[in-house]
Formats: structure tokens, C-alpha cells, sequence
């Protein structure tokens, strides 16, 4: 008995009940001295990692070679939608996710998506070898006297500053403009602790770029007050001449596009890169006669809004959304043999965020008929249900 309790198995959660006890919710987790764990996350409708997939054929592949092996690792198989709780608190926004936690709950090392299935084994192994919580306490970011030479690249440090900040505003100032490029993240580029932090800094290494960092998970104020300071929910965040470029998904956007490398490189010259406001142009040296053609967030949006009949405004496009919730509308809009055309607001966060104040509708999706909102995932159910869906489609 004592033999199968240190046996590789695949312990499933289907939600943070499950999540719960397994302690799996708990910080640090209430096994912290007995066990390392993988964390697969998961979505049925995402078909890579449903059961079948090749994701999924990976982990139950490595699960079977390991069974008779005392390595004392836990495999947890995570319905990511039906276990917020914990998808939340290990900033799970993609399918699948991968986890490998030492003994101590800390990161060794984290897969975000993608499409490469053999990074599966080669996590467990790199579990396998690190050592456990007793000789690797957590992570946390290195005083200024052990800072290995690769951190001292980006380290920020207030104290250099003639007279401390007053305000918390005036701190966010000195920091944003530390480095014409700064970066704000999780954790040190060494060692992020998230996968999007992860995937800029990949980005932004790649493109040779000289840059600061700042490890927001160390500074509460900065953590929050820039939050406010540049309308920005969500980390990491990157800036370039003080100015907020956006977060990895744009970031990303500006790769596909060109634009990112120009942007590192002088930004501050009249002929750098520059968004046009409508997103679809990208305008070099704009002058004042293009800069009042172009239309207001409002007439964007009144234009998106009346480009079908019946608009969908989604995370992801129908034939891949990027959430459950858009996925189930579409399956109820195909199931209606519905036309209708759709936008993907994670491509304009412009979009993404004055459609909810245009609307006073705070989450996506979000369904249009004629230009006039129809309401969300539960509103659109409770129409099929009544039999209202399919009379407001027809028109």
C-alpha cells in the first residue's frame, strides 16, 4: 500500500472541489515535504489536449512508463474551466498547461500551448532532477549581493535614485523611464514566473533587445499602481520611452507585423513606427490631415457593429475559439445554420475594451443583431431555450 501511494498515477479534477482535496488550492501545498506534482490542465473542446489527443496521449504515455517507479511524483489531469480556482492562481489562460512543482509547490518548469508534445518528457525529467524543497527553498528574487551577472542586467533599483520617491506616482515615473525599454513582469528574465513573462522575454531576447526589468510580484504598490496608471489589467507589460506598448499579445502582434524590432530600436525618431487608430494601417511619419481622418473608437465600433446583421465579438475566431463561453455560442449559432460574421476582440484591445463601455456589457462573448446587443452566452441559452434565438436570427 505504502509502495502504490508513491506510484505514478493519473489523479483526476474535475473541478475545485477536487482541486480542494488534494489540496491543490492550498500555498504552500498541505503534501509540501512528500511529493513533486504534474499539473496538466485541460479543455474538452480543445482538441490537442481532450482525451485522444496528442497532448493527452503524451501525458498517459508518460504516466504508464512510470507507473511501477517510486518517484514519489503526483500527475494531476485539470479540467481548466471547471477548476477556476486553481487555473486562476497558476495563471492558466491557455490549453494545454503543463505544470512541474517541486516538493515546495515552486515552478521548475511550465509549458503555455504550442505544439510541441515531447517538451512533456523532457519536464518530467527536468523534475526528476532538480532537487527537492529542502536544498531549493521557493523562488524569490536574489538580494542585491548573490544577483548572478545575468540578473544584474536588469535589475532596477530605486535606492540609486537621489531622494526617494514621495508618491507612488512619481515611483512609477522613475521606473518607467529607468531603460527606454522596461519590462514589467514576473519574476527576473533568469527565472519568469508565469508563462506569458516567459514568452516576452523569449521574444525580446530574440530581438537582441537591451532592456530593464522589474519584478512586480516584489513590489505590491508597483504591482497595483501601475495597473491604474496605464489602464492595464493584466501583466507583463511592456514600455518604451515611458510609454505602455501593450501586453504579449500585441506584443506578439507587432512581431507577425514588423513592427517590434523598429520599435526597439528608435522609437523616438520621426520616422518610427506608429499605430494607425483604426489597427488595420500602419502609418510611417502620419500628418495632421491623416491623424483627423482617422475615425473615433465609437464610429470603430459603430462600423464593426453594422458589418453583418448579426456580429459576434469573441475570444478567437469559430473555427478556433480561444475560450469555452465563445466556443459554446458558436456551436449554438452553427447549430442554427446562422450567417454572421465575428471579430476577435484578443486582436484590439482598443476594441476589446470601448466595446464594453459602449455596450455596459463587462464580459465577452458578446452577441449583435442589427447593431443592437443581444447579450451574452447565459441570455443567448436562455433564448434557445424559449425559442426566441431562432425568431430574432430569422429577422
Amino acid at each position: 500500500h505504502l509502495r502504490e501511494s508513491h506510484t505514478m498515477t493519473m489523479i483526476e479534477i474535475a473541478n475545485d472541489d477536487d482541486a480542494a482535496r488534494a489540496s491543490l488550492l492550498e500555498s504552500p501545498p498541505d503534501n509540501a515535504s512528500e511529493s513533486k506534482s504534474i499539473l496538466f490542465f485541460w479543455a474538452d473542446w480543445h482538441a490537442p489536449s481532450r482525451p485522444g489527443g496528442a497532448f493527452d496521449d503524451a501525458a498517459r504515455a508518460l504516466v504508464a512508463a512510470n507507473r511501477g517507479d517510486d518517484s514519489g511524483v503526483r500527475f494531476y489531469h485539470v479540467m481548466a474551466e471547471e477548476a477556476p480556482r486553481l487555473s486562476r492562481k497558476h495563471d492558466v489562460s491557455v490549453v494545454p498547461t503543463f505544470l512541474f512543482l517541486n516538493s515546495d509547490g515552486s515552478i521548475v518548469d511550465r509549458i503555455d500551448g504550442g505544439e510541441d508534445v515531447a517538451a512533456v518528457a523532457r519536464g518530467y525529467s527536468k523534475l526528476l532532477r532538480t532537487s527537492s524543497a529542502a536544498s531549493h527553498p521557493p523562488y524569490s528574487a536574489p538580494s542585491s549581493s548573490e544577483s548572478t551577472e545575468d540578473d544584474k542586467r536588469w535589475k532596477v533599483e530605486l535606492s540609486e535614485a537621489a531622494s526617494p520617491p514621495s508618491t507612488v506616482e512619481e515611483k512609477l515615473k522613475l521606473l518607467l523611464n529607468r531603460q527606454r525599454v522596461m519590462l514589467f513582469m514576473k519574476g527576473v528574465p533568469s527565472a519568469p514566473r508565469c508563462g506569458f513573462s516567459r514568452q516576452i522575454v523569449e521574444i525580446l531576447d530574440s530581438h537582441n533587445a537591451t532592456y530593464g526589468a522589474f519584478d512586480i510580484l516584489q513590489d505590491e504598490e508597483v504591482r497595483q499602481g501601475l495597473k491604474e496608471y496605464s489602464d492595464w489589467p493584466t501583466y507583463p507589460q511592456l514600455y518604451v520611452d515611458g510609454e505602455l506598448v501593450g501586453g504579449l499579445d500585441i506584443v506578439k502582434e507587432m512581431v507577425e507585423d514588423g513592427e517590434l524590432e523598429g520599435l526597439l530600436k528608435d522609437r523616438s525618431s520621426e520616422s518610427s513606427i506608429r499605430r494607425h487608430p483604426n489597427d488595420d494601417v500602419v502609418v510611417v511619419n502620419a500628418s495632421e490631415e491623416e491623424k483627423k481622418e482617422a475615425p473615433t473608437i465609437d464610429e470603430k465600433l459603430e462600423l464593426l457593429l453594422n458589418r453583418q446583421r448579426v456580429m459576434l465579438f469573441m475570444k478567437g475566431v469559430p473555427s478556433a475559439p480561444r475560450c469555452g463561453f465563445s466556443r459554446q455560442i458558436v456551436e449554438i449559432l452553427d447549430s442554427h445554420n446562422a450567417t454572421y460574421e465575428s471579430f476577435d476582440i484578443l486582436q484590439d484591445e482598443e476594441v476589446r475594451q470601448g466595446l464594453k463601455e459602449y455596450s455596459d456589457w463587462p464580459t465577452y462573448p458578446q452577441l449583435y443583431v442589427d447593431g443592437e446587443l443581444v447579450g451574452g452566452l447565459d441570455i443567448v441559452k436562455e433564448m434557445v431555450e424559449d425559442g426566441e434565438l431562432e425568431r430574432l436570427l430569422r429577422g
